[in-house]
């Protein structure tokens, strides 16, 4: 089979012979006497496009030969024309290219390998086997950049086995047979199967989106070319947003949000402050009592409902105090009690009323899905038990 993606990359059109087509998992897979479609491998994906009437939705290549899945069935012996979605391609010889600049300046610089690679629809990932800081990366994307606009020619060669032992060049693994190598000269020299952009300036752009510690190393994210624009516009975009909703410069929203931070944070403490005052007061105009305290707070939040009834069981307000917040038929609740074993009560509780929870023998808390009423006449019940 004839892989015109290596001599022609840039190609976007061609045509070919069906040498063999059957009916597989993934729809038809079809072999051609030549094609222009990219086996997924490398770390890039797969072209799609069309051959003649059918859709061709992915490629792999087994044991040397480039399988082409379709939508539909094509005859075995015709001669059908391909067409690549050639903007997708680009895209993708984009990305490569800029991955290479990229790894081989860190390489360079640190002496870290790239020990993987994944370009997917949002962004392109890099795995590092050691560490890097923000700063440094943005010093790598400096350099890489400047390799761009420079618009390095790329070359593609295929050494010889001599040749290729006197060659320093970068590989993932061990390889064996024809060994084709991709060179930024001055940059990067890499062995590599996939798709290249004939000059690094066509790359147009490198632009690093994050940094995460990963596996003993670093993982980065980071577009080219248009991709890399349209993500820049997105943010873009999303910065204007955010400036009308703050009445801030885009400039200023960092400290914006900072103030605006601070200021909810003291809301925040002077809600609480209030909150517990108010726990306080409605405690005090319970009277002590040895029986039970069955209180509803439709505005607490899980927390608050353990903490109001945390105080009522503290003044001794009832020898078990029951607090539940929130709406009829989905209540969260706190039982609690000096002197009952609050586990047993918690199970009867969930049991009875379709809840879940737990806690320790002084303390439980968990959800009920039940009504208000349902809730008081358990509750009623259990004062007729004598507890």
């Amino acid at each position: 089979m004839e892989k015109l993606f290596y001599e022609e990359p840039y190609r976007r059109e061609f045509t070919a012979r069906v040498t063999a087509c059957v009916s597989g998992k993934k729809g038809f897979e079809v072999e051609l006497d030549r094609t222009c479609f990219y086996p997924e491998g490398g770390g890039q994906p797969a072209d799609t496009g069309v051959l003649g009437t059918a859709r061709v939705l992915d490629v792999h290549e087994k044991d040397g030969t480039v399988i082409h899945y379709t939508d539909r069935e094509l005859s075995v012996g015709e001669e059908v024309t391909g067409r690549i979605d050639w903007e997708a391609r680009f895209s993708n010889m984009q990305q490569h290219s800029g991955e290479h600049i990229v790894s081989g300046l860190i390489h360079s610089a640190y002496g870290y390998d790239n020990v993987g690679f994944h370009m997917g629809r949002e962004e392109m990932t890099i795995d590092l086997n050691g560490p890097m800081s923000w700063e440094e990366l943005m010093e790598i994307e400096e350099k890489a950049n400047r390799a761009v606009w420079a618009n390095i020619p790329l070359k593609i060669t295929y050494p010889s086995e001599e040749e290729l032992e006197k060659l320093d060049y970068r590989s993932k693994k061990e390889l064996s047979g024809q060994v084709r190598i991709v060179e930024v000269p001055g940059v990067d020299t890499c062995a590599c199967c996939g798709t290249h952009v004939a000059y690094t300036g066509e790359i147009g752009v490198i632009k690093f989106l994050s940094l995460m510690n990963y596996k003993g190393g670093v993982r980065i994210s980071m577009l080219c070319g248009q991709k890399a624009l349209k993500a820049c516009d997105r943010k873009t975009e999303q910065v204007s947003a955010v400036s009308v909703l703050l009445s801030a410069k885009p400039e200023e929203i960092v400290e914006a949000v900072k103030r605006q931070r601070d200021e909810l944070s003291e809301e925040k403490a002077r809600t609480v402050a209030l909150t517990r005052q108010l726990m306080e007061l409605k405690t005090a105009s319970y009277p002590e009592s040895d029986g039970i305290l069955l209180v509803f707070e439709k505005d607490y939040t899980p927390v608050e409902v353990r903490q109001f009834c945390n105080l009522l069981m503290e003044a001794k307000r009832g020898q078990v105090t029951a607090v539940f917040g929130g709406q009829s038929g989905s209540f969260s609740y706190t039982l609690a009690s000096p002197v009952h074993d609050m586990r047993t009560l918690g199970r009867e509780l969930n049991q009875s009323l379709n809840g879940r929870g737990g806690g320790s023998e002084r303390m439980v808390q968990g959800s009920v899905s039940a009504s208000g009423e349902e809730v008081r006449n358990w509750f009623a019940a259990l004062r007729e038990r004598g507890i």
